[in-house]
């Protein structure tokens, strides 16, 4: 129900689901996955009480490394970027990377979502240098772990290029824009969005060349 809209539906599934739930990990589940309806309905404020719940739960059960903490982490911090308080989104961001560097493999993806996800914050305040170093961070993850053509690849060139754009860097802006391009036509149908925004991405570097 929760894929194809019926936000109202799930959210009464998921609430009598609560009211039976026997385990702590049962709630938690229930908590976070309130929290993503929520987030995917624009009701942030409302978004972060259900994930907060979660991870309080979360962090009664489990030791402060686990892996499920930085989920947790990583979706409030993305709430808080979607609501334009950076500051905040930074802050948990950065509490789900110090959990990942610390007990993932440095080449996995879920590290890749992180830097991504604080240079992305980074850009979102016009600083594009640190954007750009995170931004990079993450490029060289992806670069070793998804093959060639996978579209994370492209998005991060073209995170890397708008960063580059906001420096005032053309030229590689343009450069990483049509590499992300290339690999988005190889890897998505032609009416993608994706292929849409960076095609009108391209067009606005252009005109400052």
């Amino acid at each position: 129900m929760l894929k194809v809209g019926h936000f109202d539906q799930a959210e009464e599934l998921y609430q009598e689901l609560l009211k039976n739930a026997s385990t702590d990990s049962d709630r938690a589940f229930i908590y976070h996955m309130l929290g993503m309806l929520k987030d995917q309905q624009g009701k942030y404020p409302e978004a972060v009480k259900f994930y907060e719940k979660s991870l309080e739960i979360k962090r009664k059960t489990l030791p402060e490394d686990d892996a499920s903490l930085a989920t947790s982490y990583n979706n409030i911090g993305g709430v808080y970027k979607n609501m334009g308080e950076y500051s905040k989104a930074l802050e948990f961001y950065e509490k789900a990377l110090k959990i990942r560097e610390t007990s993932l493999p440095e080449n996995h993806p879920d590290l890749a979502q992180s830097y991504n996800n604080i240079g992305t914050v980074y850009n979102n305040m016009g600083e594009y240098s640190k954007a750009l170093e995170y931004y990079e961070k993450a490029n060289k993850i992806f670069e070793i772990s998804v093959p060639p053509t996978h579209p994370n690849l492209a998005i991060s060139y073209a995170s890397i290029g708008v960063a580059c754009y906001g420096m005032g860097d053309y030229c590689k802006a343009l450069w990483l824009l049509e590499k992300a391009l290339d690999i988005f036509r190889k890897s998505l149908p032609s009416t993608h969005a994706h292929i849409k925004i960076v095609m009108n991405s391209i067009t606005v570097v252009k005109e400052k060349l």
